[in-house]
């Protein structure tokens, strides 16, 4: 049995080949960090004991899926387990000069992770069995400034996911979407001090408990996966909020 997580060699992707390493899986992992990547694949393979390739690419090009499946189509890699969890972030004003940095997010986000998929579920259809695991947000129900592309692209993954859980149930294939509410990972490159501060007073999950739940919602083919206080209680307060003050906000952080 073997797992492809993708962003795979650091964050919570780490976590997820590291947990899923425990249970026993072999792993694909692949990402565009060559050298965590390298260090992930050695220290995974030595720790657990199980066959774990590291394949390098750029997941955010219009042609990242298909050539990933042909990947492991070539190597004779049956992927039992897909976590789509590679994803990128910024929090800035939506301009030309960031335009070419959207379209790598919803390239990343949108087209590979549907793609990836379509390719790899048509295979776990065939077979009667799997497990497809997508990493949204609870950024999917906050269409913030700063965050527009984010946030837009999180729900994409959140709507499509839901759908094709419904779609891929009647041949035995689980779909689950994770909507993590703040997680203390590299992603938000906030400072360490502030990250620690968050996990300690609560704001903040680890990868470890959020990765916990979330393969034990998809091994129970759950929907949907909300952990944390902050995904019940956050978004209905913002949506609550007086634009003035959002206006007001925004002009301060941006």
């Amino acid at each position: 049995m073997r797992a492809l997580v993708t962003g795979g060699s650091s964050g919570m992707g780490l976590e997820y080949a590291r947990q899923l390493a425990a249970k026993g899986y072999d792993l694909l992992l692949v990402s565009n960090q060559q050298k965590e990547l390298s260090k992930a694949v050695e220290d995974l393979s030595q720790v657990f004991n199980v066959n774990v390739i590291g394949h390098y690419q750029d997941l955010a090009t219009e042609t990242a899926a298909e050539e990933l499946f042909s990947f492991c189509q070539a190597e004779n890699l049956q992927i039992d387990i897909l976590i789509n969890n590679a994803g990128m972030f910024f929090f800035e004003e939506l301009t030309t000069d960031n335009a070419d940095k959207a379209l790598t997010m919803m390239r990343l986000h949108i087209f590979t992770t549907t793609r990836l998929c379509v390719l790899f579920g048509e295979e776990m259809k065939k077979r009667g069995s799997g497990y497809i695991l997508n990493m949204s947000s609870m950024a999917a129900k906050l269409p913030c400034p700063g965050i527009t592309v984010y946030s837009a692209t999180k729900a994409y993954l959140k709507s499509f996911s839901k759908s094709l859980y419904f779609e891929m149930r009647p041949y035995g294939v689980g779909v689950t979407t994770v909507c993590p509410a703040a997680i203390a990972t590299p992603l938000y490159k906030l400072k360490p001090s502030l990250l620690k501060l968050g996990v300690k007073i609560g704001l903040i999950g680890t990868p470890q408990w959020l990765v916990r739940r979330a393969l034990r919602g998809m091994f129970h083919k759950r929907r949907v996966v909300k952990p944390g206080l902050m995904n019940r209680y956050l978004p209905p307060l913002i949506a609550i909020l007086p634009k003035k003050l959002v206006d007001r906000l925004w002009k301060k952080y941006k």
